[in-house]
């Protein structure tokens, strides 16, 4: 079953959220969504997330490393693993601290090649919580990797 998605909206856009943001976003300045959510059947790469975060100001100054100042809350339970390193490598994007993030063990411990790569450790930290899809029980490892976030 084949889906489409159309956006219709006043100029300018006066509300707090943006949902189901695609691959095809056109762009535009959204001065006042502090919420977006992604989704789309092929990858989102780096340019594309550069272009999110020009369009919604009160998500992140416009770098090269990309800042989200006000993320709290990052669901990255239903996604590819490039979404995760996108996330977590912290060349490429600046997690704030006391995120809480919702994501698959399987895909994080692939990414962070077993709880052990620099480039996601730095991200990592800053988390407050954590909850993984597909866990293990045994996780006393990963203390030494998020020493100072709650699992959950």
């Amino acid at each position: 079953q084949k889906k489409c998605q159309c956006h219709i909206y006043s100029y300018p856009y006066r509300l707090k959220h943006y949902y189901n943001t695609s691959n095809n976003f056109p762009g535009g300045i959204f001065e006042y969504a502090r919420e977006i959510s992604l989704y789309d059947e092929r990858r989102f790469k780096h340019e594309f997330f550069l272009q999110i975060t020009q369009s919604f100001p009160l998500l992140k100054e416009n770098l090269s490393i990309i800042k989200y100042p006000h993320l709290t809350e990052l669901d990255l339970t239903q996604v590819h693993k490039d979404h995760i390193r996108q996330f977590l490598f912290d060349m490429k994007t600046c997690l704030p601290n006391n995120v809480y993030l919702l994501i698959d063990y399987r895909l994080t411990k692939k990414v962070t090649r077993n709880f052990t790569r620099n480039t996601t450790r730095r991200n990592c930290e800053k988390l407050s919580y954590v909850f993984f899809f597909r866990r293990p029980d045994f996780l006393k490892h990963l203390k030494f990797y998020v020493p100072y976030t709650e699992i959950l």
